[in-house]
């Protein structure tokens, strides 16, 4: 049954397809008992994972299907991106499936309702009524913005203390300037600044937050942001947001249009970077890998590369939500195979 809605979404419009599925997603809260291996779990950040595998922000931009997403089986869900006031985002058409390369592009441009709305989500949703998962929120910046300081400021202290956790987005190539925020100087005074918010409000005091970065910096970025990292004591990274590369591999008709590549090309380059940000940090900040995983060996990769824990997106687009319980599956019996007793013994192993 699965793999026949699957195949009615694809023949959809991308954009569509999603909505469609969020609607699903809706009516579709139950429940559900999931009991994942002993062997998968994590205490991090003062947080209990019972498995690596999170979903990446971008799904669930507006927090309206948390609860049926950790029904699937994730350990961890990153709602958002959600900006400090409501936005469209960019003109459509603006996702398109690359499906000869199990990939997509996406300009979106952080559309989603707003501050306003998710913190009303996220009020009804109550954390400490959660009985599994955890829920962090992915924030950035309005499109229109006049102090960027001001927005990120704005959205950790508003949503910060009704998550578990929070990652600033600075590395979305659909925002005109965002990425600049990871240079030298300016990524380090946006630090700065998050962690002054975080000590001056008691209701953020154990909120962790997470910086996701871009995929294509070169080595000197790489390195600046690594040390930065140290310098600050950054809480965890995220690794990696969309590429605007495109691999003279790509085979779609859709390889050149404008935006973020995502899915199966994009992961031995996040991983590489992956491996490089967890050797310049002596593995002392916790790092999430992202990009392109799709079963549960490249899953295993991005956790021998460094990844204390890992999210996927645009495999379940292609595969469903049955590859979740497949991934941790695979997971569970590598790491056994290789005669680890804990997903934390495995990590960083191949750097």
């Amino acid at each position: 049954m699965q793999n026949i809605i699957l195949k009615l979404l694809r023949n959809l419009p991308p954009e569509l397809a999603h909505v469609l599925t969020l609607k699903s997603l809706q009516f579709n809260f139950r429940n559900k008992k999931i009991f994942d291996d002993p062997i998968l779990y994590q205490h991090l950040f003062g947080l209990d994972f019972s498995n690596p595998l999170g979903l990446a922000a971008g799904f669930d931009k507006n927090v309206e299907v948390v609860n049926s997403l950790l029904n699937l089986g994730f350990g961890f869900i990153e709602a958002g991106t959600v900006t400090p006031k409501p936005q469209y985002g960019n003109e459509k058409p603006r996702v398109f499936r690359l499906v000869e390369d199990s990939a997509v592009i996406n300009h979106l441009g952080f559309n989603n309702k707003g501050s306003e709305y998710a913190k009303q989500k996220l009020r009804t949703m109550n954390l400490n009524a959660l009985s599994k998962g955890i829920v962090g929120i992915n924030i950035a910046i309005n499109k229109d913005t006049t102090n960027y300081l001001d927005d990120y400021n704005y959205c950790l202290e508003k949503l910060g203390p009704l998550a578990h956790y929070v990652t600033i987005n600075i590395s979305s190539p659909n925002t005109p300037g965002l990425r600049d925020l990871q240079n030298r100087g300016q990524i380090e005074s946006l630090v700065q600044t998050l962690k002054g918010k975080k000590n001056s409000t008691p209701t953020l005091e154990s909120t962790p937050i997470f910086f996701k970065i871009a995929p294509d910096m070169n080595e000197e970025q790489i390195r600046d942001i690594a040390l930065m990292s140290l310098a600050n004591n950054v809480d965890g990274l995220v690794i990696s947001n969309t590429t605007t590369d495109r691999p003279k591999s790509l085979k779609s008709s859709f390889k050149n249009e404008v935006g973020g590549l995502s899915g199966t090309p994009l992961f031995l380059k996040s991983t590489l970077i992956l491996k490089k940000i967890y050797s310049l940090t002596n593995g002392q900040i916790p790092l999430i890998g992202v990009g392109g995983i799709s079963n549960g060996f490249e899953c295993y990769e991005k956790i021998k590369a460094g990844a204390s824990l890992v999210q996927l997106y645009t495999a379940i687009i292609y595969k469903g939500p049955q590859i979740i319980s497949k991934i941790k599956l695979d997971l569970t019996n590598s790491l056994k195979t290789d005669g680890y007793k804990n997903v934390k013994e495995a990590i960083g192993k191949e750097v």
